[in-house]
């Protein structure tokens, strides 16, 4: 089985990731974010690397998503999801004027061929966060190229994220407000996720 995490910069995927894999014993598929060779660069000019940025993502995460399936006795959790990768952070640098429409198309096709060949998660779990939440929270993990991330990306980044789980109707959808569930600190916080997970997940048989 597939489940994968969705949710703003700083909403908490990686973390939830790895404690969702060491409670049921499944196996978490991280976002390469330290191996990644553009997201200093597109930190420091956004419009020059925007493309290629989205590129490696998409890339990366289709990799993965062909590995999750083919693992069929295993459960595997993903953090971030490949329509992420075109519905928010795409098409809110093409919005913002940070891709150019060639290299926007050009990625829409490419993500149309992938996404023609996968399978949506068969739980998706999203993690809605507010702008201060998610600062907070990317302030603690204290990645420096992180630290100049505005306001103003984080908001609009929210409100596509928004947008597109009032449409989505992919698969199964549980949906997590972070600013009033600390699963990090709070068990009781954490135990309840789990036992959403559970009621989801039985809901699918």
């Amino acid at each position: 089985m597939h489940i994968a995490i969705a949710g703003n910069i700083g909403s908490g995927k990686t973390t939830l990731s790895g404690l969702l894999a060491k409670h049921y014993g499944w196996e978490a598929h991280y976002e390469e974010v330290d191996e990644n060779p553009y997201l200093a660069d597109f930190y420091e000019d956004m419009k020059r690397w925007s493309f290629n940025l989205q590129v490696y993502f998409l890339n990366s995460r289709f990799s993965q998503i062909v590995k999750i399936r083919q693992q069929t006795d295993k459960t595997v959790v993903q953090d971030r999801t490949i329509y992420e990768d075109a519905y928010i952070f795409a098409t809110n640098l093409y919005d913002m004027g940070l891709m150019s429409e060639r290299d926007f198309n050009n990625y829409l096709s490419l993500f149309e061929l992938m996404t023609s060949l996968i399978q949506p998660p068969d739980l998706l779990i999203y993690l809605r966060a507010s702008v201060p939440t998610l600062v907070r929270q990317i302030e603690l993990r204290g990645r420096p190229y992180e630290a100049g991330i505005r306001l103003d990306y984080l908001k609009r980044l929210n409100e596509r994220y928004e947008g597109w789980m009032m449409k989505y109707t992919g698969s199964n959808l549980l949906t997590v407000n972070v600013d009033d569930t600390d699963f990090i600190k709070d068990p009781m916080a954490l135990s309840s996720i789990f036992d959403k997970v559970d009621a989801k997940l039985h809901g699918l048989f």
